[in-house]
């Protein structure tokens, strides 16, 4: 079972390097350096993990993971303007998703959204929303006053369309979509490494993931998986 907070604290001791250069040193040892005689021939053989029993990180991972585990523990005061906070939604989406806004917005939780539409043709339209990257990248004021219906972007974490078999799968700045053989589609949280489980038919869609059936006119199908990233212990 994965304990809270464990990649977090694994992440931490990244805080303690400038560089990716100096994560690798930190795997050479004088030993290695009066063998080898060459600083650049031990940096290479520590990052193809020769000098470390755990995990050893490549220059990617270990920028991206240091970004993390940085704007978790400092983050950077961003002034918000909350969208919904003029707006009286009618509509039982809108309204369950002006509630869920402002904690999107300070990533106290995480929502994805899935939805199924149909065109006017009758071919469906489906896929899996990262509702706080899309606050960040769209004007929501049209959906929060439901003159804009909210449709699945090729851009989005996950996106079909039946008519030409289009699939789209992409990270996001909270997400990474992962097909595993045998659970099908699941997505991993950047932060905290949880996997949101979003079969229908499982019997949890994971650790501090809540799942709500929402029904609204317009909307063929509509499921909120809300992950909680801020947990008291």
């Amino acid at each position: 079972m994965t304990e809270v907070g464990t990649q977090l604290d694994s992440d931490r001791r990244l805080l303690e390097f400038e560089s990716y250069e100096d994560y690798l040193d930190s795997l050479v040892t004088f030993v290695d350096l009066g063998y080898l005689g060459n600083l650049h021939t031990a940096r290479q053989l520590a990052e193809l993990g020769y000098r470390c029993t755990g995990e050893t990180l490549n220059e990617d991972t270990f920028y991206r993971r240091l970004k993390a585990v940085t704007d978790l523990l400092h983050p950077i005061y961003k002034p918000y303007i909350l969208t919904s906070e003029s707006v009286i939604p009618s509509g039982n989406l809108m309204q369950e998703l002006a509630l869920r806004e402002r904690s999107n917005r300070l990533k106290i939780i995480s929502t994805i959204i899935f939805i199924r539409n149909l065109t006017k043709l009758q071919f469906e339209i489906s896929g899996y929303i990262d509702f706080s990257e899309r606050l960040k990248k769209e004007d929501w004021l049209p959906y929060f006053q439901e003159k804009k219906k909210i449709w699945p972007c090729a851009s989005d974490l996950a996106y079909y369309y039946w008519r030409t078999g289009k699939t789209c799968l992409n990270e996001t700045s909270n997400y990474e979509p992962i097909i595993d053989p045998k659970l099908g589609l699941r997505f991993k949280h950047c932060h905290d490494r949880h996997f949101i489980n979003v079969d229908p038919g499982a019997p949890s869609p994971g650790i501090y993931t809540t799942r709500l059936r929402i029904y609204n006119p317009g909307y063929e199908h509509i499921i909120l998986y809300d992950h909680v990233l801020r947990c008291k212990s």
